[in-house]
């Protein structure tokens, strides 16, 4: 079944996180991970704080989203990502097709 990593960021420093940004899709997509939301405008409708700028990747499952964050790839825009953005990280199991 498929897994979601879902991010909430702050940019620290903008030319960083273009180089994280980059890096960043390559080692997902890499691991068979592909982009569902990146950036786009966000609406609340119920509670809050209001959001940062989210990001939504799909991963065939979980096993691959777990392999990729812990990937030597990923590590490489790892060690950027602390300069460059402040994030919550978020892995949520999705459901089986036929659920």
């Amino acid at each position: 079944m498929p897994a979601y990593v879902i991010s909430e960021v702050e940019v620290r420093d903008s030319s960083a996180m273009e180089v994280y940004r980059t890096l960043a899709a390559q080692t997902i997509a890499q691991y068979g991970g592909r982009y569902l939301a990146r950036g786009g405008a966000t609406e609340v409708v119920e509670g809050g704080p209001p959001p940062k700028t989210i990001i939504i990747v799909e991963f065939p499952s979980m096993a691959r989203a777990r392999e990729w964050y812990a990937s030597v790839e990923y590590a490489e825009a790892l060690k950027l990502r602390r300069t460059a953005l402040e994030r919550r990280l978020l892995f949520v199991e999705g459901v089986a097709p036929d659920s």
